[in-house]
């Protein structure tokens, strides 16, 4: 009998993550598989119980949460022999890598898709000596969204965020970036720069419309203006698809990028607060098995 091992986060989806754990060890159990459950109760603890199933040989790992939850599983499937499949029941407030694989948003359609047989192979990104599952960002703005806190996203959802950034535009924080990527150097002031593995980041499922969850490729944008006025134009060019195309952003994509500054930058990994700049990003090129929907 094949071995799976549900990772739940029980504060995820305003705190109903429990209500679904039946229902997934349910479905597992009618595709033979015999399941394990752990629960989160800090920092960390993900990542340590996806460790675990590797090294026991488990087939399937499931993460019931949000992609905070997802990132801390995902690193510890990181340079592991023995990498079992994944399977996401997303109950964040965005769920980005879910929107990008189309894995429905709805935690009993998501848990109906761990019978499918289909399986995707998807990138992972390495910053400095952690992985990461969909966007890096620096910057002014991405520390405003690592400040907000787990209550606020709670009871705001996607607005809480929304708010922070709101709050941010209107002081137009920009910091002197130098950017490295492919034997070229940008240098300049930016209050937001962003590596994206996906199309979908912060809800917005067009940031990076050519992105594919296994090109192997960093979708990057330098914004070099980011006023409240400015912001209206940007929100437009992002809605519609063509954020790239903007005169205030610098696109481009890469497979390496090293980012660093003279100041004391922040950076934001996966909606949450990451190391300090200088950091260096890549790709692991189709590095996880993920099960997604069956094809229509």
């Amino acid at each position: 009998m094949q071995q799976a091992m549900i990772i739940m986060n029980p504060s995820s989806g305003k705190a109903e993550a429990r209500d679904y754990i039946r229902a997934a060890e349910e479905v597992l159990q009618s595709a033979d598989y015999q399941v394990t459950v752990r629960e989160t109760a800090g920092e960390g603890d993900a990542t340590a119980f996806c460790l675990q199933a590797c090294s026991e040989g488990y087939d399937l790992v499931v993460a019931i949460g949000g992609d905070g939850t997802l990132h801390e599983t995902m690193n510890g499937l990181a340079d592991q022999e023995h990498r079992p499949k994944l399977g996401v029941v997303p109950m964040g407030t965005v769920n980005d890598f879910a929107r990008a694989l189309q894995i429905p948003l709805n935690p009993q359609d998501a848990i109906r898709t761990l019978a499918s047989s289909r399986v995707q192979r998807v990138d992972m990104g390495r910053l400095n000596d952690r992985l990461f599952i969909n966007v890096v960002a620096a910057g002014s703005l991405a520390s405003s969204v690592s400040s907000v806190s787990s209550e606020d996203k709670t009871r705001l959802g996607f607005l809480a965020y929304l708010k922070e950034g709101i709050k941010e535009l209107t002081g137009n924080h920009a910091h002197p970036l130098v950017i490295t990527h492919d034997r070229e150097t940008w240098e300049g002031t930016s209050p937001l720069f962003i590596a994206a593995l996906t199309n979908s980041v912060g809800g917005f499922e067009k940031l990076a419309p050519n992105a594919a969850v296994d090109d192997g490729l960093l979708h990057c944008f330098i914004v070099k203006d980011l006023h409240l006025l400015n912001s209206v134009t940007v929100s437009i060019s992002l809605l519609l698809g063509n954020l790239r195309n903007h005169k205030d952003v610098i696109y481009f994509t890469a497979r390496q990028v090293s980012i660093s500054s003279a100041e004391a930058v922040k950076t934001n990994v996966d909606g949450e607060e990451g190391p300090l700049l200088p950091v260096t990003l890549s790709t692991i090129p189709r590095h996880l098995q993920v099960i997604v929907p069956e094809q229509q």
